[in-house]
């Protein structure tokens, strides 16, 4: 059950309670607080993500979507301005994972059309947001001859004043859709605005212009360089700035929260700064680093770039392990991206670098490792490696010594030396893909992920292929050979895309290649 509520009532003030208007950062959201000084550590609600206008057809599904923030954790609640929201045709859900809070309408019908709000309220106050929904009646054209003969009006007049009140209806524009753009490529303009479902590219044009000039105003930018991936695994990215005021304050955000950074030091987030150029890091990138970064600087967003990090994938999970009482185990994985570092657990338990734990990482930082020395009866048992929302697991099967003398003891290790007869050594290898492309069927406008692994020396040379065109040019596919690992990310996938795919490698001692095919199912 969900509580109804009318947005025509005033929030109640409680006896001592003050109402102090604030200043959201996300335009649009109204901040109330409740007391005169908020407690350390304590915050009141606001908004990360506010939901946007929508106007859709009768019997479509409507989703309004809202992150909020505080501390302690904000209560969210939903609205209408005229009618009431009930469990019978509209679902309310909460996503743990993402934080994501919903308002969806299954199938809306035309008096569903109303302005919405949604509440976030702690015991130190309380924001709220509005957003417009507009339903088109499906059933207009059917009706169109029949109301132009009782009112005397043209099947003209009705589509042209049709199409002009859909104009005066575009849905708001997600503010981070300007922040991107600010910062981005013009290649990437057309990109971007297909991801947040923007058609009007000249009035596009014309407002980043305008924003542009806004923000030229506040700082002076030049040379700016979007987040970017780096070989050794960590990510970066820069711009050059004149601070109008030396004394200026620089912040970093990530998705609307601030991340502390060190100048010249290598912690998480780090800052390095040569006259004018301001060079951001981001060290040992894991998935959880993925997201929309800010530079502020006095309080106004200057800079912001978009940090996307294709799947990782386990290419060989862990395997289980046969120990002896008193032996070393140790277990392996090898990744399709290169990461830093990646949980290891035992018995569902975190497990860190020490005594009993070693947690070794490859040069490639493709290949890791956990070491679990002087093995007991006591660490038999299930080990999982996960990275991101991708994990594996695996037995430690500790096996004691059916002798009751050497129960307990560390057996003496022999070592032993074979030597095999000298042999001319070659190093040299025709390409060999050890790990083949899987068949994949992705949803439009999904992201898709393909990656296989080959080896070879000298170094073969790969191109990838769709219906027999080479791909390895085409911007719109994002394409990486790391270490022998080769995959290809299709960031929002559509029909076009569907097809047959083809990896070839070659180097002078041969050419091998393997095939696999793409099914798009539908949105």
């Amino acid at each position: 059950m969900f509580k109804i509520r009318k947005t025509k009532e005033e929030e109640p003030t409680a006896p001592g309670q003050v109402r102090i208007k604030k200043k959201s950062r996300v335009p649009g959201v109204m901040i109330t607080q409740f007391v005169e000084e908020l407690p350390a550590g304590m915050s009141t609600p606001d908004f990360t993500r506010k939901p946007i206008a929508l106007t859709l057809q009768e019997g479509k599904q409507a989703i309004f979507r809202a992150i909020v923030t505080g501390n302690p954790s904000p209560t969210v609640t939903w609205a209408r301005n005229n009618g009431e929201i009930d469990e019978e045709n509209y679902v309310i859900t909460f996503d743990k994972s993402t934080g994501e809070h919903q308002l969806q309408i299954p199938a809306l019908i035309s008096d569903q059309a109303d302005t919405y709000k949604c509440f976030a309220r702690n015991e130190y106050g309380t924001a709220v947001v509005t957003a417009t929904l507009n339903v088109i009646e499906v059933g207009y054209k059917k009706n169109k001859a029949l109301q132009a003969s009782r009112t005397g009006t043209s099947t003209e007049y009705c589509a042209s004043h049709l199409l002009t009140v859909l104009k005066e209806q575009k849905p708001e524009i997600d503010e981070k859709f300007w922040e991107l753009l600010m910062s981005a490529d013009k290649k990437d303009y057309e990109k971007i605005c297909a991801q947040y479902g923007v058609t009007d590219f000249r009035g596009m044009l014309k407002k980043l212009n305008e924003k542009k000039e806004e923000r030229k105003k506040e700082q002076e930018l030049c040379n700016l360089k979007p987040v970017e991936m780096r070989d050794d695994g960590n990510a970066e990215f820069e711009l050059e700035m004149s601070l109008k005021d030396p004394t200026s304050k620089i912040f970093l955000y990530k998705d609307g929260v601030m991340v502390p950074f060190d100048a010249d030091t290598e912690i998480k987030h780090g800052l390095k700064q040569v006259g004018k150029k301001f060079v951001f890091s981001i060290n040992g990138v894991n998935p959880e680093d993925a997201g929309l970064y800010q530079v502020e600087v006095d309080g106004i967003k200057v800079f912001s770039t978009d940090l996307k990090l294709p799947g990782v994938e386990f290419l060989v999970k862990i395997q289980d392990v046969h120990a002896e009482e008193r032996e070393d185990a140790i277990f392996e994985c090898v990744l399709s991206q290169p990461m830093s570092k990646i949980t290891w657990m035992g018995n569902s338990k975190p497990l860190e670098q020490g005594d009993k734990f070693d947690i070794m990482v490859s040069e490639d930082m493709l290949i890791h490792s956990l070491l679990i020395k002087d093995c007991f009866a006591l660490d038999k048992g299930i080990y999982a490696a996960s990275v991101g929302v991708k994990s594996c697991n695996a037995w430690l099967i500790v096996e004691v010594d059916p002798d009751p003398n050497n129960r307990g003891k560390k057996k003496a290790q022999i070592f032993s030396l074979n030597y095999e007869e000298s042999k001319d050594c070659s190093f040299e290898a025709p390409p060999l893909f050890t790990v083949p492309l899987k068949t994949h069927h992705t949803p439009e406008s999904y992201e898709c992920y393909m990656s296989c692994a080959v080896t070879g020396n000298p170094k073969p040379h790969v191109t990838w292929y769709r219906n027999n065109v080479s791909l390895n040019t085409n911007t719109s596919y994002y394409i990486t050979n790391t270490c022998g690992v080769c995959s290809m990310v299709i960031l929002k996938v559509s029909s076009k895309d569907s097809g047959d795919y083809t990896v070839t490698a070659e180097n002078n001692l041969g050419r091998v290649e393997c095939s696999t095919k793409l099914v798009v199912d539908g949105k």
